[in-house]
């Protein structure tokens, strides 16, 4: 009679096990990113006048946002920003310069390789990194991942950081057309 008696507290035992780990699963990652886009979007919504940028859902994806700064600038005409929520939590920000017309393109540039050269050098000494897309398209960035939780702050910091910028196009000139780095 023992013997029954112990397979059924077995059997309560690992019933116990199994649905305390179904119930205790984490939210998937669709879950995760879709929250982490309305946190996004909630700060977006706060910062995005004090910095007289407004951010808008992107038409292409719902996680991504964009805006653009134009005032305080004196090399760019703007900066198009594009945020994106990614599926590895994670949060790219990506800064677009235009300058007289359109994007910095490392495919137009009067001196290509002078313009790599200074892309890499500002990589070292910027707080914004500095790349190009697919395209040529020269743009500035940050990334963060979510592992220690939303970085409220931190983007803060990242927003306000976009204007500074500004004086790094001024040294991207010489190699883009040809002007005197101011």
């Amino acid at each position: 009679m023992k013997f029954p008696h112990l397979i059924r507290i077995c059997t309560c035992v690992m019933i116990l096990a199994v649905s305390s780990a179904v119930f205790s699963q984490e939210p998937d990652k669709t879950t995760i990113r879709e929250k982490t886009r309305e946190r996004l979007n909630a700060l977006l919504q706060r910062l995005g006048p004090e910095m007289n940028v407004t951010f808008k859902p992107s038409e292409k994806s719902q996680f991504v946002f964009t805006g653009v700064l134009r005032g305080g600038l004196k090399n760019a005409e703007q900066f198009e920003i594009v945020i994106s929520v990614g599926t590895s939590e994670t949060i790219g920000f990506r800064i677009f310069p235009h300058y007289k017309g359109g994007y910095i393109n490392i495919d137009k540039a009067r001196n290509s390789a002078q313009l790599l050269r200074k892309l890499v050098q500002l990589n070292d000494t910027t707080f914004l990194f500095w790349g190009a897309d697919e395209s040529g398209d020269v743009f500035t960035g940050y990334t963060f991942t979510l592992e220690s939780g939303f970085p409220d702050k931190a983007i803060e910091i990242v927003l306000s950081s976009i204007k500074n910028s500004d004086q790094f196009v001024g040294e991207l000139r010489p190699a883009v057309d040809g002007s005197n780095a101011p």
